[in-house]
């Protein structure tokens, strides 16, 4: 049976057009002339009975068909460079896993362990993409994701890989501005300092006093970042104190740049999973690194004497 599909020039140059809403521009980027991208934008909406764009005074603007179809292209395009660009890179051997990650812990953690994994499987490339919400695996090219928080995402496997056990750390300055002269101080002195807030884990700072058995009334007041790496950043300032998983700034305290203000920590409630798509599970490449992923999990757990 013939597929209904259209010429892929003319979705190149559809999509070009689309991107930049301009016809001009669309050549330029496709070494066309304007006329040649008319032409096949043209033959497009021919083949599909809908028009794409509005010609307007300044211009192309696209209908609200073009603009839906266009997104839809869009993400097509980018399916068929990736598969064309992996089959380019390994010659039909081996293969190549997409993994969406959270930004500080592949960074921190992952990376440094990760070349273990490719000397050990040379055949298997593992690139890494970050997000750090949650997401629907079916409207992506992700064959896995490693994310904190809930791991019931709807028609996956979880794999559990640690909690964090985050501790309070700020610069060595912040302590002598504040009149300390070392750590570690109490939970009370600690409410006292300039409290650095993690967008991702808004009750963080909560949680932590009240395992601590202090009730603090601007656990949740301070400047909020995303990202871990922001926060270490901030807390190395002496912009205010962070609570933050040794495992994220190890070569910051190793080198004084951060201090552990308090000794007290707390197990999250919730922990970072491998999560896997249920289609995907039988992959021979996902689980071979699922195994060596679970087995550096364990290793660092049973070290650091993490739960």
């Amino acid at each position: 049976m013939r597929r209904k599909i259209p010429s892929t020039t003319a979705l190149v140059a559809f999509e070009t057009a689309a991107r930049h809403e301009s016809f001009t521009k669309a050549a330029e980027d496709l070494a066309l002339t304007q006329s040649a991208v008319c032409r096949q934008i043209a033959s497009l909406e021919t083949y599909l009975g809908v028009a794409l764009f509005r010609r307007t005074k300044r211009g192309v603007k696209l209908t609200d068909a073009g603009a839906t179809y266009s997104r839809q292209v869009a993400a097509r395009l980018d399916a068929v460079e990736h598969d064309t660009l992996n089959i380019m890179a390994h010659q039909g051997r081996g293969a190549t896993l997409e993994l969406a990650v959270v930004p500080t812990f592949a960074t921190k953690w992952l990376l440094p362990r990760l070349a273990g994994f490719s000397r050990q499987h040379d055949n298997i490339t593992v690139n890494l993409t970050t997000r750090t919400r949650a997401f629907l695996f079916a409207e992506t090219e992700f064959d896995a994701a490693i994310h904190f928080g809930d791991a019931t995402w709807p028609g996956t496997v979880a794999h559990h890989l640690m909690r964090e056990h985050a501790v309070p750390v700020c610069s060595p300055g912040l302590l002598a501005s504040a009149g300390k002269k070392a750590a570690p101080l109490s939970p009370v002195n600690i409410a006292q300092l300039p409290l650095l807030q993690q967008g991702t884990r808004p009750y963080a700072w909560r949680h932590w006093f009240e395992s601590a058995g202090v009730g603090v009334s601007t656990d949740l007041s301070g400047p909020r970042y995303e990202l871990f790496s922001m926060l270490a950043q901030a807390a190395m300032h002496d912009m205010g104190v962070a609570l933050i998983p040794v495992m994220m700034i190890e070569e910051e305290l190793a080198a004084g740049r951060l201090v552990v203000a308090c000794s007290h920590t707390y197990p999250s409630t919730h922990a970072y999973n491998l999560i896997i798509p249920e289609r995907k599970a039988e992959s021979p490449a996902l689980q071979v690194f699922s195994q060596w992923l679970k087995t550096e999990a364990d290793a660092y757990r049973g070290k650091a004497g993490l739960a």
